[in-house]
């Protein structure tokens, strides 16, 4: 199965500049727990409900703060073209839970363990890299 078969396409996506409280409330609109940080249509980083709360909640309160005080830059991309079980060692290898996918240098959706999951629970390979990228997690913290 290709990742074209189970991303979601288009997501909402911030820019850098963007404040904390845009990608807050974009999460909330969408009932999702990770934006995509784009700079002209090319992903530079990955800003999630937990960086929010980390890295600006805990630390001072101040949403107004840019995206990119707290979003996650080092980003690993799949292509739609993709294998979903290139995708799962992406997540292993890297320990993160969500992928944009790029045609090209440009944004066309996000592949998250979750869609993978529902997608391809039979083969039992999502159960296994979320195992892996929780130990990983356990580890360093």
């Amino acid at each position: 199965m290709n990742i074209r078969d189970v991303m979601t396409p288009n997501p909402r996506t911030v820019s850098p500049d963007d404040s904390i409280l845009s990608a807050a409330r974009i999460m909330r609109d969408e009932d999702t727990g990770a934006v995509p940080v784009v700079d002209n249509g090319r992903p530079v980083g990955m800003v999630t409900d937990r960086d929010i709360v980390i890295r600006a909640v805990a630390d001072d309160g101040q949403v107004n703060r840019p995206v990119r005080d707290i979003a996650s830059t080092n980003v690993v991309c799949v292509t739609p073209e993709m294998s979903t079980r290139e995708a799962n060692e992406l997540m292993r290898e890297h320990q993160v839970r969500r992928l944009p996918v790029v045609d090209g240098e440009r944004l066309v959706g996000v592949v998250s363990l979750g869609d993978l999951a529902v997608k391809e629970s039979k083969e039992g390979r999502s159960g296994e890299t979320l195992e892996r990228i929780s130990e990983g997690v356990k580890e360093r913290g």
